[in-house]
Formats: structure tokens, C-alpha cells, sequence
């Protein structure tokens, strides 16, 4: 299997990678904008055993320099805990070439499969509302609507996955759920209240309180997803999404960033499958970020949803106690956190 490592700009000549490699860093040092990338240490080389074919399995996240921590820590647990660890292909969307990102996952993982895409933020300019929490406005945070007009054609199915999240169990096992003709597959939450994800406007409003007629207003957390890319594109999607942001910057009808609209048009009809893979609300909510406990029942990945991310509690030397399961991912070089309460 080819372990070649491929980006964005693999058309470009290799001499034209490095003059455009040093013209951006120089520009940005001009422009006094170099960002505090952290650096890792470099993980060890997972190999497939020899039960493994060929086949890929496809998982898109985000990049930048924020989250980066994050995003290392959830490759690394992914790598870790697959049975066939050089069939995971990763697809990163970044909103600018950052030189110094880059090098950090290629220096980091060596033997990553991976391409990475610039979302173009002009697709949600004047589509993104302000939320309760600054994070969530970011555009990166709404590359997700896009992905099926982002990435080549030929991928066909999707793991989308968040950056503040780990895994603790073999991804092939989310990668194999049946989606039994539904275009995307989550865990899903019927007895949720689903009242709270929309404002009155929204509830008064007769017509828009008709949209979820015929369906069970169900909620999903879209930080954990898998796709069939050809449904998503056959149905327009993208577009239905961005239809719901057009009505939200006009009546003010939700305040959580991307994920409302998600629910609008999909809520009530996604494939459910098993809450053990999205262990959410580690982060707590989106306000204080308080600390949480984990929820009853079996666990495939833990997600850290919510203002509180567990990099920052634990450099703050006032973790959580889910937080220390997080950190036997964490490849930040510096890392020593303190397991005392």
C-alpha cells in the first residue's frame, strides 16, 4: 500500500513547494503574524497486520493552529486503536496554507495518509450568525456543510469527526455501520429537549414550527458523522443547510452556530447508531464549560464538546477527571500534566 503523503498543492512543482513554502513564511514574519504552533513529539509508525486489504477508510477533520493539539491527539488515538491503522486516510481543511501546521502533522506522523484542502470562506460569508460562543462562529467551524464539494468525487463515504475528541476502540467498526439508504449516520437523542436548540421566533413562527411535522425531532451532535457523499451531493444538501442560514440571519431563529441547521434538515431522518461513539459534553456546556462526568454505558470515543477543552484544563493544572483520558493521546512535547486534583 502507497504511504505517500499528499496536500493540496501536490500539482505544483517541487521547487515551486519550496520557493512557496519560504514566500509565505517570509511574508508572514513581514506582517508579524507567525503563529505559536506547538510542537509534538513524533508518534510511533503503526502497520496493518496481515489480515488487512486495501481498502480505505475516509476521515475528514479540521486544521488550524487552535486546535492543533486536539487534532494530533485524535490522529494519534484513531492510529492507535485501528486493527488496520495505513487504511485510515485522512482529509484535513484548513482556511489558509499555514506552513508551520503542515510541518508539524508531517513531522509528527511521518507515515500519515493524508491530503489537505483550503475551504474557501467565502462560501459562509454573511451566512454565519453570532452564537453563544465566540468558537463556534469561526468559519472553519462550518467547512463540515461543505464537504461533499470539497473533496474528489471518487470518495464516496465519510467519517467526519471534530478535533477535540479521541477514540478508544477500532474505527473500521464506525467506518462498517449500515446506513440503510439514510445519508448520514449518528448517534441520536430522542428524549432530548429539543425546545432549547431554537428560539421563540422560531416556535411562534407557524410555518417554520411545521418543519419538523411528520418527523421525530431527534438531535444528533455533528461532530461525529458518517456520510454517503453521493446522497449528500444527489440531494443537494449543502444547499438546504445554507437555505436554513439564510432564514436564521434573517429572524434570529437559533444561537449554536452550525449545528441548528443540521438538525433542521436532517433531524428525525439519520441512520441512529450505538451512543458508545460520541461520548459528547466532556467540554461541558458552552458557556462555563463546567466539569462533567461520563455518561452510563460502553464507550468507543469521548468527546469533549462544549467551552471546556481538555488541553487547556490540563496546562491549567485544574483538570477534569475525564480529562486524564485524554492525555495518554496528547504528543505535545511539554506535556506534563498533573494528575492530582
Amino acid at each position: 500500500m502507497s504511504r505517500m503523503t499528499f496536500w493540496s498543492f501536490s500539482s505544483v512543482p517541487f521547487v515551486g513547494l519550496l520557493s512557496l513554502f519560504f514566500t509565505t513564511a517570509a511574508a508572514a514574519l513581514r506582517h508579524g503574524i507567525v503563529r505559536n504552533v506547538p510542537v509534538f513529539r513524533e508518534a510511533p509508525a503503526f502497520r496493518n497486520g496481515e489480515t488487512c486489504t486495501a481498502d480505505r477508510i475516509h476521515v475528514a477533520m479540521t486544521l488550524d493552529d487552535n486546535y492543533l493539539r486536539g487534532t494530533v491527539a485524535a490522529v494519534q488515538s484513531i492510529l492507535q486503536h485501528s486493527t488496520c491503522p495505513e487504511n485510515v486516510f485522512f482529509h484535513f481543511l484548513w482556511v489558509r496554507h499555514e506552513p508551520e501546521v503542515f510541518s508539524s502533522i508531517k513531522s509528527t506522523f511521518p507515515y500519515l495518509n493524508f491530503k489537505v484542502y483550503r475551504f474557501d470562506t467565502i462560501r459562509v460569508r454573511g451566512l454565519i450568525s453570532k452564537s453563544v460562543r465566540q468558537a463556534l462562529d469561526q468559519s472553519l467551524n462550518y467547512a463540515r456543510i461543505y464537504l461533499a464539494d470539497i473533496l474528489p468525487s471518487n470518495v464516496n463515504r465519510l467519517i467526519y469527526l471534530d478535533s477535540d475528541l479521541v477514540t478508544v476502540d477500532d474505527i473500521a467498526k464506525l467506518w462498517d455501520v449500515n446506513l440503510n439508504e439514510k445519508v448520514l449516520a449518528a448517534p441520536e437523542y430522542c428524549h432530548a429537549n429539543f425546545t432549547i436548540y431554537f428560539t421563540e421566533a422560531f416556535w411562534s413562527d407557524p410555518e417554520l414550527a411545521k418543519t419538523f411535522q411528520g418527523r421525530q425531532p431527534c438531535y444528533f451532535n455533528t461532530g461525529v458523522m458518517v456520510v454517503d457523499m453521493e446522497k449528500w451531493r444527489q440531494g443537494d444538501y449543502t444547499q438546504k443547510v445554507e437555505d436554513w442560514m439564510t432564514v436564521q440571519k434573517q429572524k434570529r431563529i437559533y444561537r449554536l452556530g452550525s449545528l441548528p441547521p443540521f438538525l433542521l434538515v436532517l433531524a428525525g431522518n439519520i441512520e441512529p447508531i450505538d451512543h458508545r461513539w460520541n461520548q459528547h459534553g466532556l467540554g461541558g456546556d458552552n458557556v462555563e464549560g463546567k466539569c462533567r462526568s461520563m455518561h452510563p454505558g460502553p464507550i468507543s470515543l469521548m468527546h469533549w464538546s462544549g467551552k471546556g477543552k481538555p488541553w487547556l484544563r490540563l496546562d491549567s493544572r485544574k483538570p477534569c477527571i475525564v480529562d486524564h483520558l485524554w492525555a495518554p493521546y496528547d504528543l505535545y512535547h511539554s506535556s506534563e500534566h498533573s494528575f492530582e486534583e
